[in-house]
């Protein structure tokens, strides 16, 4: 006779014995695999928000010495004869600044020593002079105080980025230009103060004077497009493939397309956009409108696929409300539907648009990486995005511009994250629940 099997879990009457050795090994098997989960999900969450940290611990060191500058207090006279006051912009002020500088060292009788003492000043010194004598042409003949960026090398030995301990020959300064800058902090003539020019700046070939200005004007540009052509679009494709399409093999295959779109690289949206709005149809390069139309193209997937999610994410009962008070399918979807899913919209719209800010893989195939020094006066004119602006600036090789390129960085994430938090704002004030 067969000997029975008795499952050592179960009780004669069939019901699960938990008080067995089996239940209990398998109780630990379980609760060891979800604490086991929980320390994997932590760590990964840990290492993820360490990254970040490193990232931006990164950024705000290198970065940091960008949001100061070192700044000369400089005494000028405005020779009359060097100066013609009919036609002050055609004024020597090269040599009046250079005059000026030799007044304060008095010890240097070489030129050539001269114009190293003139050196510690940013190379554009006369211009700021010559704006400051055309403003003030009373200045003619006078002595004033003007505070003049210094050039880069001494902006970094100021702050420290330079070591002066290193040889003379590992160093951008001599030991004679370091003495010539150390009477000045003697004199009380060096000051850092913060570097408003990082904003109020555009760009220039001179790190002391680089600033952002122009590529926030050209980023703003660029997503003024971007909202004009993707938000319209992207509402009205959401709404007749919701609610008024069809759903045959024709609207499935289009659903699919959206989708896969949403996927595609942007680099590739910049070479369509090369191909066709810049050798097809023959707009400008590094153009705000050309880059704005590019990157409508790659936000219009992921701003339909939104606005579809929010238009689901209205109760049936409101549709079935407006047709039983006599409301037509036009009424109900602009009337009650969509008024209702605009809080998602909104989000998804900004969120879309803080994406499209930081882009650059398209930007730089539309020619959008160019050197512009001054602000776009429209959409057509060549500009930078901030994006692009700190590629340029990555790839300058004064020293200077490393810190620009982190204090770029900065203040585009700078950008990017009070968006997010519009968004999130939006999303949470205007919402409702059924």
């Amino acid at each position: 006779m067969a000997e029975t099997t008795v499952d050592s879990t179960r009780n004669a009457d069939g019901t699960v014995n938990w008080s067995s050795d089996a239940a209990k090994r398998s109780r630990r098997r379980r609760y060891g695999a979800d604490t086991r989960l929980k320390i994997y999900g932590l760590t990964a969450i840990i290492i993820a928000v360490g990254v970040l940290g490193i990232l931006l611990a990164t950024l705000i060191i290198d970065g940091r010495t960008a949001f100061v500058q070192t700044r000369v207090t400089v005494d000028i006279f405005v020779d009359p004869e060097l100066v013609d006051p009919e036609n002050i912009e055609r004024g020597n002020f090269r040599q009046i600044v250079l005059d000026s500088i030799a007044s304060k060292y008095p010890e240097l009788e070489d030129p050539a020593d001269v114009r190293t003492a003139r050196n510690i000043l940013t190379n554009n010194a006369h211009f700021m002079v010559r704006d400051e004598v055309v403003a003030n042409p009373s200045l003619i003949g006078q002595t004033f105080e003007i505070v003049i960026p210094a050039s880069d090398p001494f902006d970094q030995l100021n702050k420290g980025v330079i070591d002066r301990d290193l040889p003379e020959d590992r160093r951008r300064v001599n030991d004679f230009e370091i003495a010539l800058f150390d009477e000045l902090v003697e004199q009380g003539r060096i000051s850092t103060p913060l570097n408003w020019g990082l904003i109020t700046n555009s760009d220039s070939r001179f790190p002391e004077l680089a600033g952002l200005r122009g590529a926030i004007v050209g980023s703003f540009y660029l997503l003024l497009v971007t909202f004009l052509i993707s938000f319209p679009v992207g509402i009205a494709a959401a709404v007749y493939l919701e609610e008024f399409a069809p759903k045959n093999r024709w609207t499935g295959l289009i659903e699919v397309n959206i989708n896969n779109l949403a996927a595609v690289p942007s680099i590739v949206f910049g070479l369509l956009g090369l191909a066709v709005f810049i050798n097809f149809i023959g707009l400008p390069r590094s153009a705000p409108l050309v880059g704005g139309m590019v990157l409508s193209l790659m936000t219009l997937p992921t701003m339909i696929i939104v606005t579809r999610a929010a238009l689901k994410q209205v109760p049936p009962s409101i549709r079935e409300g407006g047709y039983g008070v006599g409301a037509s399918k036009h009424q109900v979807v602009m009337h009650h539907v969509l008024p209702l899913a605009i809080p998602g919209i909104l989000t998804g719209t900004i969120i879309g648009l803080a994406q499209a800010l930081g882009e650059t893989a398209p930007l730089l195939l539309i020619g959008m990486n160019a050197f512009v020094p001054g602000d776009p006066g429209g959409l057509t004119d060549a500009s930078t995005a901030l994006p692009t602006q700190i590629f340029i600036w990555a790839d300058s090789p004064e020293r200077g511009f490393v810190a620009k390129t982190s204090a770029g960085i900065l203040v585009l994430l700078g950008f990017l994250i009070t968006m997010n938090a519009v968004a999130i704002y939006l999303r949470r004030r205007l919402e409702r629940t059924w």
